[in-house]
């Protein structure tokens, strides 16, 4: 009499573990990060321009195919660094530099960067006592928000001609930027509350 062999149902293990640094996705997090000086310099020659927003799309999809690569291989917290690192210079360096060309206001651009840096800060400190930070919906969305703005300002087409589409984009990344940093403070205040240590 056959047997039906037994199903296993042992969830298969990350490839890399929490210390591993030679990741694919570190790698590419790096990639993007030694293309950041190029592009920029791009943008300050040529700001409006197909190569620019080619680029730029480019380095907004790679930061999908980080995020896939560290679920499917394993996250780490070398990887929990260096890919937030890499999405804060591109935007932020992207958006000074279309600032400095007179395109995008800094009003707008300053907003956005407190923000980024003052949650930067505090991952680094919640790291450190072991606590993970996860980006929520909103700061997300957020994030959707600047790479458009960013891609609609130096693309030809809607550069000049529908400048009401990147300011809608950019004044929407400033309304996330503020309700999603408010998020991120009311957590923490309620998680201390309750003793978690900066837990959210």
């Amino acid at each position: 009499m056959s047997s039906t062999p037994p199903v296993s149902t042992a969830t298969p293990t990350s490839t890399f573990g929490p210390s591993a640094l030679a990741t694919p996705a570190n790698a590419v997090s790096v990639i993007r990060l030694l293309v950041a000086v190029p592009f920029f310099m791009l943008i300050a020659e040529t700001p409006l321009s197909y190569a620019a927003t080619l680029l730029w799309i480019v380095l907004c999809i790679t930061d999908g195919i980080d995020g896939w690569l560290a679920r499917r291989q394993g996250t780490t917290r070398s990887g929990a660094f260096l890919d937030p690192l890499a999405d804060k210079v591109l935007v932020l360096g992207a958006m000074f530099t279309l600032v400095s060309r007179g395109v995008f206001g800094i009003i707008p651009v300053m907003i956005i960067a407190v923000r980024e840096v003052a949650i930067s800060i505090y991952r680094v400190f919640a790291g450190a006592k072991g606590v993970s930070v996860p980006a929520s919906p909103l700061a997300k969305a957020k994030t959707v928000s600047q790479q458009l703005a960013v891609a609609f300002a130096l693309a030809p087409p809607t550069a000049l001609d529908a400048r009401w589409l990147w300011l809608g984009f950019l004044w929407l990344a400033v309304a996330l930027t503020v309700i999603s940093g408010a998020q991120y403070f009311w957590r923490a205040r309620t998680a201390a509350r309750a003793g978690l240590a900066g837990a959210v």
